[in-house]
């Protein structure tokens, strides 16, 4: 049995019966499925235990609810990550980026599962110009604006006010849109990961600014200049790909491809209607 999936322009195959069951019970992963098709894949299945592999390094550790993960090399282009949660058994998730093909062992827990192959599939498409942003994404007269910041900075507080104020705007992604640069073009397109927000689209459009937020007791907003544009697109891609050559001379790349292409702006603002028509009207004019 085989399933595939339409992400970001890039074809998922998800090849076997036990992995296409599981991914089918994930919210999220409906509007992207996809007929049979021709077309070059990514590919995801499952592994038999014995043949999980250990690290060769841990590049990266992490911890959310109750998992603790660890993130590295196996061998060259290869990469894992191990979820483990408190008490109960392990999902182990390689990628070898060369091959395009991305291994599953162990838990299968739908949050576990979610985790791995939002991880797998940025592996797999960060040296192929596309990367997952940590943002919340509002469509505006056909065109995507991101809005960054740390957790709790109002990402979603400010896409909130824009559909609440701004006429036609819509929500693409509320926490794991994907921006792709293609032909000098930055595109940002929905995806299965939306955080606790369920947005669920299969749709792409031409990404016009990213903002990056945080809180004042003022509404001001100015646009930045390219380093300090970097530094604020920054640390909202993939953490763990920052501690990896190869993967950080992708997301470099794909950062400046944004940055010749796209304005990142910084809006220090209240949680108000103001501070929403003022980035609405900076961007578009």
């Amino acid at each position: 049995m085989n399933h595939y999936y339409q992400i970001a322009g890039h074809c998922l195959k998800i090849s076997g019966e036990l992995l296409c069951h599981a991914i089918e019970e994930i919210t999220g992963f409906a509007p992207f499925r996809m007929q049979d098709s021709d077309e070059a894949v990514l590919e995801f299945m499952m592994a038999e235990t014995g043949d999980v592999p250990t690290f060769e390094k841990v590049q990266y550790t992490l911890a959310y609810e109750d998992v603790e993960g660890s993130f590295g090399l196996v061998s060259d282009k290869v990469y894992m990550l191990c979820l483990a949660p408190e008490g109960r058994a392990s999902l182990y998730m390689w990628a070898d980026v060369e091959q395009g093909r991305v291994y599953l062992n162990g838990n299968q827990e739908m949050y576990l599962l979610r985790f791995a192959l939002w991880v797998g599939f940025g592996l797999l498409t960060c040296l192929q110009n596309t990367i997952a942003v940590h943002s919340s994404c509002i469509v505006y007269d056909d065109k995507a604006v991101l809005f960054l910041g740390e957790s709790g900075t109002g990402k979603s507080t400010h896409t909130r006010l824009w559909r609440e104020h701004i006429e036609g705007a819509v929500l693409l992604n509320d926490d794991s849109p994907i921006l792709r640069v293609e032909d000098g073009k930055v595109w940002a397109y929905g995806s299965p990961w939306s955080g606790k927000t369920p947005c669920y689209k299969n749709q792409r459009y031409e990404l016009k600014g990213c903002v990056r937020l945080s809180q004042a007791p003022h509404n001001r907003m100015k646009r930045l200049t390219v380093l300090q544009g970097y530094g604020a697109l920054h640390p909202s891609c993939p953490p763990e790909f920052a501690y990896d050559n190869l993967l950080y001379d992708g997301v470099s790349q794909i950062i400046g491809g944004i940055l010749s292409a796209v304005p990142v702006y910084h809006l220090e603002c209240l949680p108000d209607k103001e501070a929403a028509e003022l980035s609405c009207r900076t961007i578009f004019g």
